[in-house]
């Protein structure tokens, strides 16, 4: 992909001639689509609550529901219990069994965003690079594993192992942290990422730079907070990174 000028807005203009110092890029629905492992992890927890006597598929479907109303909002098990119609005091017994094969799913394999790789390759070819990441620290590091990329980072930060669910994005200390490890002030820094309310906002809150790539859940949030730049994928945020 190749931008003309003459198209772009002042924000894109901005990255260009001011390259950053260094990327931070974040990972669910950034660089693979996170749909594909919550499927698989609503299926481990569907083989867990048949052992214990619950249908197979009618548990995973569950699951998979609430996560389509937001992957996000916590409790995903006990509401998923409610609406399959078990009673509180049996799912008591069930939540831990159920939670535990959520967060220890291990996927083999899991798909990148078509050109992901090779986009964050010439990124990191050009600039020390951060994953910067908010979610269950195993889940995370399985994630990075399954789709091949743990190597092309300089490093890599998941906010929960800072202090739990409260440093998540848009909290500035994961952030923070990237810059530090980096080497360079958070002025320097440009964030790629897909959730303007987490990846756009945290980066505001250190005076970052920002790309936002319109893709995964999130794609047609509002901007809210606006990015500096907007693009289509990661191959395109490379593209005005000039990597």
């Amino acid at each position: 992909m190749r931008f003309h000028t003459e198209t772009l807005d002042a924000g894109s203009m901005d990255l260009i001639e001011k390259p950053p110092l260094a990327v931070v890029i974040d990972l669910d629905d950034t660089l693979f689509p996170q749909s594909s492992h919550l499927y698989g992890a609503a299926r481990a927890v569907g083989r867990a609550g048949a052992a214990a006597g619950l249908d197979q598929v009618r548990l995973s479907r569950a699951v998979r529901r609430q996560l389509i109303s937001g992957s996000d909002r916590g409790r995903t098990i006990d509401r998923a219990l409610i609406a399959y119609g078990i009673a509180p005091d049996l799912a008591a017994d069930l939540i831990p069994v159920l939670v535990a094969a959520f967060t220890t799913y291990r996927p083999r394999r899991l798909p990148r965003y078509p050109g992901a790789l090779d986009a964050l390759t010439a990124i990191s070819a050009r600039y020390p690079v951060a994953c910067l990441t908010d979610g269950n620290p195993t889940i995370q590091r399985a994630k990075l594993a399954a789709t091949g990329l743990s190597e092309a980072f300089t490093t890599i930060v998941i906010t929960d192992e800072l202090g739990g669910r409260t440093l998540r994005k848009p909290h500035p200390e994961g952030l923070r942290q990237a810059a530090e490890t980096l080497g360079v002030h958070p002025t320097g820094l440009v964030v790629i990422g897909d959730r303007p309310g987490k990846d756009m906002a945290v980066a505001a809150a250190l005076g970052a730079r920002s790309i936002r790539v319109r893709t995964g859940e999130y794609a047609d949030a509002p901007d809210e907070p606006a990015a500096t730049a907007t693009v289509p994928d990661l191959q395109a945020a490379a593209t005005l990174l000039g990597a």
